[in-house]
């Protein structure tokens, strides 16, 4: 397998807000100079150097009021603070940073920053410095798997050299230094900054390099310097010694930045989450719990529901058999005896269970005692906790897998440890399993026991084609003497290792632990792709990453010095697929996206903590929602950037506070963020509501404890099984047969129709004149230090608004018919038709405020074009076909107040995401003419102009009791079209073709707000 790559907009934002803050720059292609040749030993005749010549770095050109300038306007368009000067040290004059969450491909961003710098201003010359061995590595490989990326795009076309700086082979530094192509050197911190004979060697005149200093060589090149991961770099010495590199500029990479500079680029957790650009986090908690009085040992595992019968519970506990005690788990239901089905152990004495409760996961005793899913009791030592933390990872492991493994997804669990001798032992020169390699494989085989996987055959076989033994692998270091695994050494105050062997292991294996096994691998290929669960040390947690990594598990005692954005960040990449496609689009993609990490301690505390870390790193974010914040943001609209006015500013604040969006100190409510996420914010005000989803935005960028990531409780979740009776229903094969079509959607329309279209509806275009607000004031009769500081020495008297009516006299000239056409994709004949046809009292409204009027007609003629597509759209069907078991996988939900039990439905319970929903469910399932019916899940979509739409239901009548026997039904509260979304109007318009084109007579598509609407429609 092959991992792709494409191009992101976040990416290509970041890249531009680097590039751009150099705008201005001549482009010079590499600063001819002489390479030092350096001495030629005593005893050696002179010998011409293979490097005589060299390219450096341009020196920059522009001046520092240019620089603040191009910086601020990078600022300013993505509404960050404004810096106020240009940040010069004794290392560099320019200093920029870019912060971008751990798993949204931040070492991508910056290597397609340096063939952006080449590309414009000829820069060549790069240093890229980490602070570890680790991360060092993982920067490596990923210059290696993006060559042939950057190679293919049509923007580069060219491959960059890159090494590893080694004080042993310094003939790459000849290279670096005479090669004018794009030349990048990684060096780790130890490699210049720390103290050892072959660290050192970089600062001294070396024999075998001409009499020359390493370092002397290397600031030859003016290089520009990319710090991954600063804040760990900022010791005195690491300091002092970045000095002796002479960089150009320094860009400073990281999700955590401790000190600031001029920062050009935010992608902090928050966006990253909001934009799904990262895995969604669950976390799978355990409570060690004391009970008073007893020493009983249970462990509540889980609470599992049916239709048809009571819930029960999956507890751990002990049995008494003749060779000893036992600990087994099992399920129990309501009235069970533990002191009875325990063999009599008096500890299990009032352990009756009264009541297992669903909804709260919760189990009660007869005797009081309450325990809560996760919740462990009783003789609790070390090694108990750890073999229930491999329990719950491969429960964790194997309900995502039956959901992925037919979506081409290979899920991997990883497992980090303290001790190569828990998993792997040598005892008297032999081989053998640790204490967790054990616990795996047993608690794997019973695990496999259990899966009901009846009518799964492909996944059932997949399984049964790995051995428990094979299908888990050690990543360690490795002794070379032995090769036997061993513990990495760690240098002394560090918690990461410097091995690069063991490093090198997990890198060189990335692609094989992707894939699924094939009959055509070979023995080593096969032994490689069969491993699903990766055993790892603790110290080698940083600097790899695999995108396929879904459960974490830690089987180490809590280390204040590791921190959990830390812990889960090598889970948080978005998966891919074995075509090494990212799933990084689609209403699902959290959904299939989401890292379970198995913690060692409660939920409650592990996500407290969790979230104290995602808070302290979002400090930089505003925390009040006033006019002075909105006042001068930028928003991006399809017709260019707007800023927003104090006027704009004063209607959006008086939005929040009227619907108790901010509160007394004008922070965001948590009832605004309940809002827009059951998709019931209040609508805008009309001079707002063109820019809606920008707003939205600008206030999301707000910090409140409110906005912070949803980490789910991963004990929550429980299996809503697949009522295989009715999915096996010859009236739901036949519905199923009639509506599975995959196709593909063409349009045509007529541009004279457009135009026609366009000119009436521009007749109503209204453009908002000029404003503008005079302001009196005087300074105030006393002025205090702090009032000063605060800006606070005058006051307000009086202000007053007033219009502009007249044609505006602007020294800008406008190409009204070339914006037009870029805003519209049209073209400028098009445009200029559309023009003409305008009403020309309407058309002289161009003169009192230009760019209103280019924003407000580019959206007009959008909005007809948008149209005209959905009339003019046509279906056809293609070969391709949804798989059953791909759209209908194991179904897992948290919320079971949602759920509706079901007779007929294809799942044991519908859950509704509405009272409509819930009425409408009840009528389906009750209703005689019903033979069976299906929600339709999210991966059955059809495509459509402005974006996949997912149909909610399709239903199987009686043959005979209706006109339409099969159904496909879109719920609805109210049918009137104003209040139906335009998005979502257009979508149901193409629904409504693509079942014209693509079914029968039989199969009915159609808009329903109740049952008894549904009826009257299909009878």
């Amino acid at each position: 397998m092959k991992l792709k790559f494409k191009k992101q907009e976040y990416q290509t934002d970041a890249v531009n807000a680097v590039a751009d803050c150099f705008a201005g720059q001549p482009k010079v292609d590499g600063v001819t100079y002489r390479i030092d040749p350096g001495k030629q030993k005593a005893n050696q005749p002179d010998q011409p150097s293979l490097y005589d010549s060299g390219f450096k770095n341009h020196e920059l050109k522009l001046t520092k009021e240019q620089l603040l300038a191009n910086i601020q306007a990078v600022q300013q368009r993505q509404n960050l603070p404004q810096s106020t000067t240009v940040v010069s040290n004794r290392v560099s004059a320019v200093n920029l940073d870019i912060e971008m969450e751990t798993g949204t491909g931040k070492t991508y961003c910056y290597i397609k920053t340096m063939f952006e710098l080449n590309r414009r201003y000829g820069w060549s010359k790069f240093i890229v410095m980490v602070p570890s061995v680790a991360i060092r590595e993982g920067v490596y490989k990923s210059f290696e798997i993006t060559a042939e990326h950057f190679m293919q795009d049509s923007d580069y076309n060219k491959r960059a050299r890159f090494f590893i700086y080694n004080s042993k082979q310094l003939h790459h530094l000849e290279q670096f230094s005479s090669d004018g192509g794009i030349n990048v050197m990684i060096i780790n911190v130890q490699a210049f900054a720390a103290k050892g004979k072959d660290n050192l060697r970089i600062y001294a005149e070396l024999d075998d390099f001409q009499s020359r200093r390493p370092i002397d060589v290397i600031k030859s090149n003016h290089p520009i310097l990319i710090l991954d991961e600063p804040q760990k770099m900022e010791g005195p010495a690491t300091t002092k010694a970045l000095e002796e590199f002479n960089p150009l500029a320094v860009l400073r990479y990281s999700a955590t930045h401790k000190t600031e500079h001029n920062r050009i680029y935010r992608l902090d957790a928050l966006d990253a989450y909001n934009q799904k650009l990262v895995k969604k986090i669950e976390v799978r908690g355990i409570s060690i719990k004391g009970l008073t009085g007893t020493n009983a040992y249970l462990f509540l595992e889980s609470i599992q529901t049916s239709a048809s019968s009571p819930p029960v519970a999956r507890i751990e506990y002990e049995i008494k058999q003749q060779n000893g005690i036992k600990r087994s788990v099992r399920k129990f239901g309501k009235g069970d005896n533990l002191f009875a089905l325990s063999g009599g152990l008096a500890q299990y004495n009032g352990f009756v269970i009264a009541d297992i409760n669903a909804v709260t996961d919760t189990v009660t005793f007869t005797n009081g005692v309450v325990l809560e899913v996760g919740d462990a009791t009783g003789d609790v030592n070390e090694s108990t906790l750890r073999r229930i933390q491999i329990r719950e990872a491969i429960r964790a492991h194997l309900e995502k897998e039956q959901v992925l493994f037919h979506q081409g997804i290979k899920v991997l669990s990883l497992f980090f440890i303290d001790e190569v001798a828990k998993y792997r032992r040598y005892d008297d020169g032999v081989e053998q399993a640790g204490e967790y390699a054990k616990a795996f494989e047993e608690e794997y085989k019973d695990a496999l026991d259990e899966l009901p996987l009846l009518y799964d055959e492909p996944y059932r076989a997949y399984l049964n084609g790995i051995q428990a033994a094979k299908t888990h692998n050690g990543y360690f270091s490795i002794d070379k003497k032995t090769n036997r695994l061993v513990d990495p050494e760690l240098k002394s105050k560090s918690t990461e290792a410097d091995d690069v062997d063991a490093y090198d292991l997990i890198l060189k294996d990335k692609e094989s632990l992707l894939s699924f096994p094939t009959s055509k691998d070979s023995e080593d290929v096969r032994r490689k792709k069969d491993v699903r669960f990766i055993f790892s040390h603790s110290a080698l947690s940083e600097g790899w990453d695999n995108p396929n990594v879904f459960v974490i598990c830690t089987l180490k005692h809590s280390d204040s010095t590791i921190r959990k954005r830390q812990e889960v960040g090598r889970g948080l990449r978005l998966c891919v697929n074995q075509l090494g496609d990212r799933i990084d689009s689609g209403a699902n993609v959290h959904d299939i996206n989401m890292l379970t990490v198995v913690a060692s301690e409660s939920y409650k505390d592990f996500t407290a903590s969790l979230q104290k870390e995602l808070s302290d790193s979002l400090s930089s974010r505003p925390r009040k929602a006033d006019e002075a914040y909105f006042t001068g943001k930028t928003i991006k609209t399809e017709a260019g950037e707007i800023k927003i006015t104090p006027q704009l500013a004063k209607q959006i604040y008086k939005y929040l506070l009227k619907n108790d969006y901010t509160d007394d100190n004008d922070g965001i409510t948590a009832t605004y963020h309940d809002a827009k996420k059951n998709d019931s914010l209040a609508p805008l005000p009309t001079e707002l509501a063109p820019y809606a989803p920008q707003i939205i935005q600008l206030i999301d960028s707000v910090y409140s404890d409110a906005a912070l990531p949803d980490i789910g409780n991963g004990r929550k979740g429980k299996i809503n099984p697949l009522n295989q009776t009715n999915l096996d229903k010859t009236e739901f094969k036949e519905l199923w047969a009639r509506i599975n079509r995959k196709a593909a959607y063409t349009v045509h329309f007529d541009t004279t129709e457009l135009i026609r279209k366009c000119a009436v509806v521009l007749d109503t275009l209204q453009v908002t004149k000029l404003q503008y607000t005079v302001t009196t004031g005087h300074q105030k009769a006393t002025v205090t230090y702090d009032g000063l500081k605060e800006g606070e020495g005058f006051e307000v008297r009086e202000s007053a608004t007033e219009f502009e009516s007249k044609s505006i006299h602007s020294a800008v000239k406008y190409d009204l018919i070339g914006r037009l056409a870029d805003d519209t994709k049209l073209t400028r004949r098009t445009i200029a038709e559309i023009l003409m046809n305008m009403n020309s009292t309407v058309f002289s409204q161009y003169r009192l405020n230009p760019e209103d009027f280019m924003i407000k007609t580019a959206k007009l003629i959008n909005e007809q074009k948008a149209t005209m597509v959905v009339e003019h759209l046509t279906y056809s069907p293609v070969d391709d076909k949804h798989e059953l078991l791909d759209i209908f996988t194991v179904d897992k939900h948290n919320d079971f107040t949602r759920a509706v039990k079901t007779n007929h439905h294809v799942y044991d319970y519908v859950f509704t995401d509405s009272k409509n929903e819930r009425e409408f469910v009840a009528e389906l399932d009750t209703s005689a003419e019903v033979v069976v019916y299906a929600k339709l899940p999210r991966g059955f979509f059809i495509p459509t102009p402005v974006g996949n739409y997912n149909p909610d239901w399709a239903i199987a009548f009686k043959e005979g009791a209706v006109k339409h026997i099969y159904f496909v039904a879109e719920t609805k509260g109210s049918m009137s079209s104003m209040e139906l979304r335009e998005i979502e109007k257009c979508k149901i318009n193409c629904a409504r073709k693509f079942f014209t084109g693509i079914t029968t007579n039989n199969v009915k598509y159609d808009v329903v707000t109740d049952y008894g609407t549904l009826l009257n429609i299909v009878k």
